[in-house]
């Protein structure tokens, strides 16, 4: 078996939300087929339980506590530079000299990096093949943050957006394949840097479909007769507080007026201030951390995703629809699922769209979306299955098969449409 280092932002397990779960399962894959080598940090204590799990699908590995406080006022020195912040808040000593001993040692024939503030640690990597995984573009989330919010934090924002933009760019150049989590986010990025596209590809999330399965029991943890519609995420995450903000004042009570024992369930870790206020409205319900989402999506009449801020694939649509849910979503979180065609996944652009689903849905006029949505999954999301472009990219295979296997594609078909464009 050959050395393979592979290098994440957050230990990879337990894969309970969106990053680990694409994380946990590609460190899986790889640990039945190289000798791995992982480098990642830990941000919450209770995660340092599961680093002996970690561990036992490793060669060595290197995990490294990271204080968020901490690291957020080190980022704050990038101001005085041209370095994005993100790229300095991951950085440590510990984890450089474990790297660099690993690569004079340990004979590294391959290296995945696992989003774009990780690469920083294998920019001299000798031989070594590197791919990174950028799973999508963290710049333009930035981006998309500096549209809601206001002086100074836009200033910051625009800042972070120019600066790991360029870093990004240059990662690509360094890097023989970069790696994302959808077509949408990978032909994005090939626009951005174009000098790269050849050497640029997606793999799919999967969705363990006999986990997240409708066909076994699930004690209802809802009133009796509830008409629910769920949200499943990290409530302290800002495109999901959001999210929910938004549904909870502009869409839910259109829903009400229509459906009046209609109840939205807030499911997640951490709720912020903001989204714990929210339970103060009739008929609304933040449950904070839950021991297993499952029983709530099983027993919600359908789920919501009413994300305005998002970038790549959401797993918390994956998931409710591999349990069978219909799922309104909207563009952002729909994009780079493609299940809408099919009518497996109903979008809404609007406020009047959610409402319009939602009583499709809660009137019984939707009956089939759910089981569209499962068979989907299903079909589609196959870890892997999934994995095989990893592993091709990780094997060298040609650069330009590759890419056209990933999208789906001819091979050179999508050069030869960018030269037409």
């Amino acid at each position: 078996m050959q050395n393979l280092l592979y290098l994440t932002h957050r230990i990879p397990y337990p894969p309970t939300k969106g990053d680990k779960i694409r994380s946990y399962h590609v460190l899986k894959h790889l640990s039945t087929r190289y000798r791995v080598y992982l480098g990642t940090f830990v941000d919450t204590p209770a995660d340092w339980a599961h680093a002996d799990a970690v561990r036992a699908l490793c060669a060595d590995s290197c995990i490294v506590r990271l204080r968020p406080s901490w690291a957020r006022m080190k980022s704050l020195f990038a101001l005085g530079s041209e370095q994005a912040l993100t790229v300095l808040y991951y950085r440590s000593q510990r984890l450089k000299r474990w790297v660099d001993d690993t690569l004079r040692t340990q004979a590294i024939e391959r290296i995945l990096v696992f989003s774009s503030a990780m690469a920083q640690y294998a920019l001299a990597a000798g031989d070594a093949r590197r791919i990174i995984d950028f799973v999508d573009i963290d710049s333009d989330k930035w981006r998309q943050y500096v549209s809601r919010s206001r002086w100074p934090q836009r200033a910051l924002y625009e800042r972070e957006h120019r600066l790991l933009a360029r870093y990004e760019r240059r990662i690509s150049r360094l890097f023989e394949g970069s790696l994302f989590v959808s077509r949408e986010e990978a032909q994005l990025f090939s626009r951005f840097a174009p000098e790269t596209a050849g050497k640029t590809a997606y793999f799919a999330n999967g969705v363990d479909a006999d986990y997240f399965s409708p066909a076994r029991e699930y004690a209802n943890p809802y009133p009796d007769a509830a008409q629910v519609l769920a949200f499943t995420g990290a409530m302290d995450y800002w495109p999901n507080v959001d999210a929910v903000e938004w549904f909870a004042h502009d869409v839910f009570p259109l829903i009400q007026a229509r459906h009046p024992d209609a109840i939205f369930y807030i499911v997640g870790v951490r709720p912020a201030r903001a989204v714990r206020e929210l339970s103060r409205r009739r008929g609304i319900v933040v449950t904070g951390a839950v021991p297993d989402i499952r029983p709530y999506l099983a027993h919600a009449r359908l789920a919501v995703a009413p994300l305005r801020l998002a970038r790549g694939v959401q797993n918390k649509v994956l998931e409710a629809m591999a349990m069978g849910k219909p799922v309104v979503a909207s563009p952002q979180a729909a994009e780079g699922i493609e299940a809408a065609a099919a009518g497996s996944l109903l979008i809404a652009r609007h406020a009047d769209d959610y409402v319009t689903h939602a009583s499709r849905v809660l009137s019984g006029a939707e009956a089939s979306a759910g089981r569209l949505a499962r068979d989907h999954i299903v079909r589609a999301y196959d870890w892997t299955r999934n994995l095989a472009t990893l592993e091709a990219w990780l094997e060298g295979a040609s650069d330009r098969s590759a890419l056209g296997r990933a999208f789906g594609a001819a091979p050179g078909t999508l050069a030869s449409e960018r030269s037409a464009r």
